[in-house]
C-alpha cells in the first residue's frame, strides 16, 4: 500500500510505502527517483509489524519503482496507478490537490506480487 500526504509548502509529497509483515528479510524501495539504488530507501520493520519506508518526492511527479526483497526477489505494488516494462508507476499528488491525503493500494487484503 502507498499513502500520499498532501504537498508541503516546499512542493514535496511524503509517500509512505508499506508491505505486509509476512514477507521475510530486508526489503528496499527502488526506482527511478533513487537511481534504482537498493541502499537508498530500505524499509524498516518492527518486531511484528509491516515493512515501511517514507520517501519525499516533488508534487506532480510520476515515478517508476519496485520493491527489492532478500535474494534479489522483485515485488510489485498490486495497486499501482499503472505498470510498464520497468515496474510500477505512481503519479504523485499535484500541489493543488485537496487537503485529504491520497491513498493508493487500499484494496482489502492486497499484498505484493512476487515476480522473477
Amino acid at each position: 500500500m502507498i499513502r500520499q500526504d498532501t504537498p508541503t509548502e516546499a512542493g514535496l509529497v511524503q509517500l509512505a510505502f508499506t508491505l505486509p509483515a509476512d514477507i521475510p528479510g530486508p526489503i528496499s524501495v527502488v526506482g527511478d527517483f533513487n537511481h534504482w539504488d537498493p541502499y537508498a530507501h530500505p524499509m524498516t520493520r518492527t518486531q511484528q509489524g509491516p515493512h515501511t519506508a517514507v520517501v519525499a518526492l516533488p508534487a506532480g511527479a510520476t515515478i517508476c519503482f519496485r520493491y527489492l526483497a532478500e535474494g534479489g526477489v522483485w515485488l510489485d505494488e498490486p495497486d499501482a496507478d499503472e505498470r510498464d516494462e520497468r515496474g510500477c508507476i505512481v503519479h504523485v499528488a499535484a500541489a493543488d490537490s485537496s487537503d485529504e491525503p491520497a491513498r493508493i493500494g487500499t484494496k482489502p487484503n492486497a499484498s505484493a506480487t512476487v515476480t522473477a
